[in-house]
């Protein structure tokens, strides 16, 4: 019998057999939600545990780490296929971020809300938020977005002409062929689709079985997006009602929109922007009595040069029972909403 070999035999399998495996970067895994963070909505000054995942028997530690800690984390319980590390957390009242880091022999590497990744960028750290709560109706409901312009047109009446006013230097487009793609500056071509288009889809999105409509901004707005609001008190009456239609498209050799008077009319005069107040509110009942939740994109970070509190572009300069502007008057009370530079006072924000 030849010992040597059986020896040698052994060893190399007692070596396979205790060997680790390959670090296995694709078992990773942790989220926000409430499998890996107990409770997923902590209150401020509360305890919350978090967890982490890792390929069973292949990592050596796992650590929660902070801007100014790093924190071993516990091996809590196993199964089949994987080891799952926690840590108990105490909270503040400030957000919570943190990301972990997982060492295998001479191996690392840091996982945060992209997942595994070598290079830590602090606006992907994971975050927990002490006392925000998620309505219960909002968990795992199913939300259409919805972006009214390009949904569907209801009411032709109300829709943006051609040359209704100008827009970061060039005219407002009626879109008459739904099938046309898009120009690369599209913000000002409108395809009609308003909130009579929503009310007469509505049994539509209802047998689709989604739980709530994610509307992107319906106030008034010179762009098919609406994410550069003009007035935040009123639904656009382009998406809504219009019983006061009256004035005059751009001419030709016109560039100022304060000579717009049929846009001006038609997001100034109040019949006008009341009609499409109390439309939305009917569009609001119509949906809950199919069930449907509905959710406003309110974009109150920012706005544009239309917007009422600036006038830059002098819509209600006189129009009736306006304030002034910041841009037109000086002395308006909308003046420090705006920080307005160069030589001139009245210079672009």
């Amino acid at each position: 019998m030849d010992f040597s070999k059986n020896f040698r035999a052994e060893q190399s399998n007692h070596y396979i057999s205790t060997m680790r495996p390959l670090f296995n970067r694709r078992a990773l895994f942790s989220d926000m939600t409430e499998d890996f963070v107990t409770p997923m909505e902590p209150n401020t000054f509360g305890q919350v545990n978090i967890k982490f995942r890792t390929e069973k028997d292949n990592v050596d530690n796992v650590y929660l780490c902070t801007d100014s800690d790093k924190l071993l984390m516990s091996k809590a319980y196993s199964d089949e296929l994987f080891d799952y590390y926690e840590i108990d957390i105490q909270l503040e009242d400030t957000q919570f971020s943190y990301y972990f880091e997982v060492q295998a022999g001479k191996l690392s590497c840091f996982y945060d809300r992209r997942g595994v990744t070598q290079e830590l960028q602090p606006h992907f750290m994971m975050r927990i938020i002490p006392g925000c709560k998620t309505p219960d109706w909002a968990k795992g409901a199913v939300m259409y977005q919805l972006y009214v312009d390009r949904f569907y047109n209801g009411d032709p009446s109300n829709d943006v002409l051609t040359d209704e006013y100008d827009y970061i230097g060039a005219r407002s487009i009626r879109v008459d062929d739904w099938h046309k793609y898009p120009d690369t500056m599209g913000v000002r071509e409108f395809y009609g689709g308003d909130l009579q288009g929503v009310i007469d889809k509505l049994d539509y999105l209802e047998d689709l079985g989604i739980d709530a409509i994610y509307f992107n901004p319906l106030f008034v707005s010179p762009s098919n997006h609406k994410y550069d609001i003009q007035d935040y008190d009123s639904i656009d009456p382009h998406i809504g009602r219009i019983p006061f239609d009256e004035g005059c498209l751009l001419s030709e050799e016109v560039k100022e929109n304060r000579f717009a008077t049929r846009y001006i009319n038609r997001v100034t005069n109040k019949e006008n922007l009341d009609a499409s107040n109390m439309f939305f509110a009917r569009v609001v009942e119509e949906a809950h009595k199919r069930g449907i939740k509905i959710i406003l994109d309110g974009v109150f970070n920012h706005c544009g040069s239309f917007n009422k509190w600036m006038d830059r572009e002098r819509i209600y300069e006189n129009a009736s029972g306006y304030e002034k502007g910041a841009y037109v008057d000086g002395h308006s009370s909308f003046r420090n909403y705006f920080n307005f530079m160069g030589s001139n006072e009245n210079d672009w924000p």
